[in-house]
C-alpha cells in the first residue's frame, strides 16, 4: 500500500472514517485526543467507531484492586456520562473485532458487523501469561486482569480457605492483597529471587519480602510451580513447587507477566516483532500506513513494548496529533512507577538497577522499619534513578530530578531525621521543564500556569492518573491570599480550634478580643464564625471545661437556627422531632409511643432512610410537650438539627441473616450510643454491615464498617448526596476494641483539623497526604497524637448529656421555646396544614401568599 503523501492520516477523505479496535485506558485516551482536536462526529470531521470486547466501558485498570476496597466498577470508569453522545463516538462493547481486511478496508465484529475504515488505531492491550503448566485449567483457577476475573474471584473465594499468586510483581502483590482482603491465607509464588524483579533491586525486595511476611502472607522466592493439583471434581486442591515442596490450595491466580495482543495484526499481515507485538514506527503507524497501533499491543521504535500506562497515553497522543494533521513522535517513555503494595510504598525511577557505567549507589536500609532507600550516583553528581521501599514520599521531588546533578549531597535524601537528613527539597527546586505528572506528560510549568488543584485537572489531566504526584502538584499551588475564617478571624477553623484547646478558651467573647482582627475585636462576630466558634467549643467542652449544654449562656447566641430550638426548622416554620433509635432497633412499646405522639400532636410522620423515625409539622411551642412523652418513654435527641453523629445504621447481621458473619445490629448500636452528640465541623453518617453484600451501605458514609471472618474492615470519607464518594479502605480485620480505637482517633482527628461545613469526603481529599497522611496518623501514630486523640474522645462519652432531657427538666431553658416573646401562650398563626393520604402536609397556598390579578395597559401586547 502506497505511502501518503502528506502527514495527514485522512487527507484524502472528506468525510473519514476512524475505527478503534479496543476501549481499554488507551483507547479511552485516544478518544479524548480526538476530541481535544476537534477530530468528531459532533464536529463533522469524521466518523469514530469503537470496538470493545469487554461488556463495559473503559475503566482503571491502574486501581482494578480498589475494587475490593469498596469502589464499584461504575467508580472506575474512565468514561464521563455523556461523552460518547456529546461527541459522536459510536461506541459497541461485548463486541471485539475478529478480522481486519487490509484491502478492502474493513473491520469484522464478532456480532458480523462490518465496518469500513479509512484510518484504524489498534488497541488491543495485552493478555495475562498463564505459565504452561498442568493443571492451570482447573476449576480454581483464574487470572488478574479485567474487572470480571475479579468479580470470578470474590465469588470463587466464599467457598475457599487458602489462595496462591502465581507472580511476585505488581499485579501479582495487588492479587495476594486481594485474597488476604478477602479472608483467604495466601501463598505468593515468584520464580526470581525476590519480589518485584523488575522494579527493585535486591536490597529493596528483601526490604519488601520482610514487611509482606510480617503482614502474614506466606512468600516463596526462586521457585516455579510445577503442576496445579485437582481433585477428582476438577477443582484445585494444590500446588506443586519446583523444589519439591507442594501447598494445599483452594484457589489459585496466575499474575505472572502479560503478552502484547497481536493475533489480529498476524493474522492481516502486519509486522510483528520476533517476540510480539506489532512494530510501529515513531508516529505509531504500522507496516500499513492507514493502521495504528498504541499502548501495550504495540512494539515503538525503540524496540520496547511498554507495559505502563503513561507510555500507552503518549502513544495515543502521538497517533492523534498525527491522524489530525500535526506532528508527532513517540520515542520511548520513563518507566518509574510509585505504588501502594499491601500498604507499602514502593518506587523506581530511571536506572534503578544502577546498569550505567561507573555509577555508584547511596543506600540506606533499615530492616527493623522496613525502609530501604537507594540512590545511583553518576561520577559526576548527576542523579541517573533510585529505589525507595517503605518510605516513598520523595519519589514526587526526586524523579523529575532524574538526569540533573543534586542540589545537595544524595546522602542527606536518604537518611533519617537526626541522622544528618533527610532534606526536603521541595518542588521549588525543579526546573520549569521537569515532568510532574508522567502519566500525562505534564511539566512543573504547565501546572504552575493555574492555582487551584481542581484547575490543574481539568486542564492538564495532571494528577488523574496513577495519582503519585499529588503531593508535588499541592506543594506547587499558591497559598490562599488569606486562610482567615472570615472578617473577624485571621485564622482558619482548624487553628481556631488548636487556640481554643490550648488556651482552654470557653467562651466566643474572650477568643475574639484575644485572637480576631483587630477592627473585629469587642464586636458581636459574624454568621459565619460564631456557630462555627459555637461547635468548637461545644466538641472541646468536656477538655476546656466549658459546658456541654448548647443553649447556655453565650453558647445560645452562637448557634444556627436549628441548634438555637434543638430541631430542624421546616419550610413552613414548624419543627420535626428526630429521637434517636441506635442501628435502627426499636422496641414494640417504643413504635406504639411514637405512634401515640405522632396521632396525638397530629404529626406527619416519615420512615427515613437512616432507619429513623422522623415527625413533622410541631409549632416550637410543642416541642417541649413532645419531647417530655418521648424522653420518658426512654427516648433521647437524634442530633438531626446539629453538625453531630446522626446515625450508625445497621443490617440484621449475624443474629438473623444466614450471610452475616458478625453481630452488625450490636456494633451499630455500641458506636451510635459512643459517638451520639459528638459535634463536628459538619454532619456525621455511619452504618455497619454484616457481610461483604453491603446491605447497610457502609461503602457511602463518614465511616463505614464491614464484618470480615476475621473482624472488621474500616472505610472512611464516604459521602451520598449531589457529591457520592465511596469510602476508602483504612484497616482490615479489625477486633472490636481495634475497631472502636480506630473510629475515636480518626473522628478527633478529622474534627481538630477539618474546614468549617466540611465533610469527611472533602476533608479527605484536601489535607496533604490525603488517605495515606491519615493512616499515617491514626494507624501508626506518626504525629504522636493517638493518645491524646484517644483522651478527648473518652472525655466526650463520659461528658455526654442528652440536650432534650436536660432542657425539659429546667424552666428557665423551656422559656425560649415559644413563637411570641410577649405572647407565650398564642401559636404561629402562619403554621398551617393541610391534609394528604391520611396524614398532613404544609399549607402551601398560604406559603405562597394570595394570587394577585395581572391586567396590562390596553393595547399593550406581550
Amino acid at each position: 500500500m502506497p505511502e501518503p503523501t502528506t502527514p495527514n492520516a485522512l487527507a484524502h477523505t472528506a468525510a473519514p472514517t476512524i475505527v478503534v479496535v479496543g476501549h481499554g485506558m488507551v483507547g479511552q485516551r485516544f478518544l479524548e485526543a480526538l476530541a481535544d482536536r476537534g477530530l468528531t462526529p459532533a464536529a463533522g470531521a469524521a466518523r469514530v467507531v469503537v470496538l470493545c470486547e469487554e461488556p463495559r466501558p473503559a475503566y482503571d485498570r491502574v486501581r482494578l484492586t480498589s475494587y475490593f476496597d469498596g469502589r464499584s466498577p461504575e467508580d472506575l470508569s474512565l468514561v464521563e456520562r455523556d461523552f460518547m453522545e456529546r461527541h459522536g463516538f459510536e461506541l459497541y462493547v461485548g463486541d471485539p473485532a475478529t478480522g481486519v481486511d487490509r484491502a478492502g478496508r474493513t473491520v469484522t465484529a464478532r456480532s458480523g458487523a462490518v465496518f469500513p475504515y479509512d484510518t484504524l488505531v489498534l488497541a488491543t492491550g495485552s493478555y495475562p501469561f498463564v505459565p504452561p503448566v498442568p493443571g492451570k485449567d482447573a476449576r480454581g483457577c483464574f487470572v488478574y486482569r479485567t474487572i470480571e476475573d475479579l468479580l470470578a474471584i470474590e465469588e470463587y473465594a466464599k467457598g475457599a480457605a487458602t489462595g496462591a499468586v502465581v507472580g511476585g510483581g505488581l499485579l501479582g502483590l495487588e492479587a495476594a492483597g486481594a485474597l488476604k482482603g478477602l479472608g483467604l491465607s495466601t501463598h505468593v509464588v515468584e520464580f526470581a529471587p525476590r519480589l518485584m524483579p523488575v522494579q527493585v533491586d535486591e536490597g529493596g525486595g528483601a526490604a519488601l519480602l520482610r514487611t509482606i511476611e510480617d503482614m502474614g502472607l506466606a512468600v516463596h522466592t526462586g521457585v516455579g510451580t510445577q503442576e496445579v493439583l485437582a481433585g477428582a471434581d476438577g477443582a484445585v486442591t494444590g500446588m506443586a513447587l519446583s523444589d519439591g515442596s507442594s501447598l494445599a490450595v483452594d484457589l489459585v491466580v496466575f499474575s505472572a507477566g502479560v503478552r502484547p495482543r497481536d493475533q489480529l495484526a498476524r493474522e492481516c499481515g502486519l509486522a510483528v516483532g520476533e517476540r510480539g507485538g506489532i512494530v510501529v514506527d515513531e508516529e505509531c503507524r504500522t507496516s500499513d500506513p492507514a493502521v495504528f497501533a498504541i499502548g501495550e499491543c504495540a512494539l515503538a521504535a525503540d524496540g520496547r513494548v511498554y507495559g505502563l500506562v503513561a507510555p500507552g497515553y503518549e502513544m495515543a497522543l502521538a497517533a492523534a496529533e498525527v491522524i489530525a494533521g500535526g506532528r508527532s513522535a513517540f520515542t520511548g517513555a520513563d518507566l518509574s512507577t510509585k505504588l501502594k503494595l499491601l500498604g507499602v510504598d514502593v518506587a523506581s525511577f530511571g536506572d534503578a538497577h544502577g546498569a550505567a557505567e561507573g555509577s555508584l549507589d547511596v543506600v540506606y536500609s533499615d530492616a527493623r522499619s522496613g525502609v530501604y532507600k537507594k540512590l545511583v550516583i553518576g561520577r559526576d553528581g548527576t542523579l541517573l534513578g533510585g529505589v525507595l521501599v517503605g518510605d516513598a514520599d520523595q519519589y514526587g521531588t526526586l524523579r523529575p530530578m532524574t538526569g540533573t546533578v543534586l542540589p545537595v549531597a544524595p546522602e542527606q535524601l536518604v537518611l533519617p531525621a537526626g541522622a544528618g537528613g533527610p532534606v526536603a527539597l521541595g518542588p521549588s527546586a525543579l526546573p520549569d521543564e521537569a515532568v510532574i505528572c508522567s502519566c500525562h506528560n505534564v511539566t512543573k510549568g504547565a501546572i504552575c500556569e493555574h492555582t487551584t488543584l481542581p484547575e490543574v485537572k481539568k486542564c492538564t489531566k495532571a494528577g488523574t492518573g496513577c495519582g503519585s504526584c499529588l503531593k508535588v502538584i499541592g506543594q506547587l499551588m499558591p497559598p490562599p491570599e488569606d486562610a482567615g475564617l472570615c472578617g473577624c478571624f485571621p485564622y482558619s477553623r482548624s487553628e481556631l480550634y488548636e487556640i481554643v484547646r490550648t488556651l482552654e478558651v470557653t467562651s466566643f467573647a474572650s477568643l475574639l478580643d484575644s485572637h480576631g482582627r483587630e477592627e473585629a475585636r469587642g464586636g458581636d462576630g459574624c454568621e459565619v464564625c460564631k456557630p462555627t466558634v459555637g461547635s468548637v467549643i461545644a466538641s472541646l467542652a468536656p477538655t476546656v471545661g466549658a459546658s456541654g449544654y448548647v443553649l447556655d449562656g453565650e453558647q445560645a447566641a452562637l448557634q444556627d437556627t436549628n441548634d438555637h430550638f434543638l430541631a430542624n426548622l421546616q419550610r413552613n416554620g414548624s419543627y420535626s422531632i428526630v429521637p434517636r433509635i441506635p442501628g435502627g432497633e426499636i422496641t414494640p412499646e417504643k413504635l406504639i409511643v411514637i405512634g401515640e405522639v405522632a396521632r396525638d400532636f397530629g404529626l406527619y410522620t416519615k420512615i427515613t432512610g437512616g432507619q429513623r423515625i422522623d415527625l413533622f409539622g410541631a409549632r416550637v411551642d410543642q416541642l417541649p410537650q413532645i419531647w417530655t412523652r418521648l424522653v420518658d418513654a426512654g427516648f433521647e435527641s437524634g442530633h438531626a438539627y446539629g453538625k453531630s453523629l446522626r446515625t450508625v445504621k445497621s443490617c440484621v447481621g449475624q443474629t438473623w441473616c444466614r450471610y452475616g458473619v458478625q453481630d452488625s445490629v450490636r456494633m451499630a448500636i455500641d458506636l451510635e450510643l459512643r459517638y451520639r452528640g459528638l459535634r463536628s465541623p459538619h454532619k456525621l453518617k455511619s452504618a455497619v454491615s454484616g457481610c461483604a453484600r453491603e446491605c447497610a451501605e457502609a461503602r457511602g458514609k463518614d465511616f463505614g464498617i464491614i464484618a470480615t471472618a476475621q473482624g472488621w474492615n474500616l472505610y472512611v470519607g464516604g459521602n451520598g448526596g449531589a457529591t457520592p464518594r465511596h469510602a476508602d479502605l483504612l484497616a482490615q480485620d479489625l477486633s472490636d476494641a481495634e475497631l472502636v480505637r480506630l473510629i475515636d482517633r480518626f473522628l478527633m482527628f478529622y474534627i481538630r483539623t477539618a474546614d468549617r461545613l466540611e465533610r469527611t469526603s472533602a476533608w479527605l481529599e484536601r489535607i496533604d497526604g490525603g488517605l495515606e497522611h491519615v493512616r499515617d496518623v491514626v494507624v501508626h501514630d506518626s504525629l504522636g497524637l493517638c493518645e491524646e486523640l484517644e483522651r478527648m474522645m473518652t472525655d466526650h462519652v463520659a461528658g455526654y448529656r442528652d440536650e432534650w432531657a436536660e432542657t425539659i427538666n429546667d424552666p428557665e431553658r423551656l422559656r425560649r421555646f415559644v413563637t411570641f416573646v410577649n405572647a407565650p401562650d398564642a401559636p404561629d398563626p402562619s403554621v398551617k396544614f393541610v391534609p394528604e393520604r391520611d396524614q398532613i402536609k404544609p399549607d402551601l397556598e398560604l406559603l405562597a401568599g394570595p394570587v394577585l390579578a395581572v391586567r396590562t395597559l390596553e393595547g399593550t401586547a406581550f
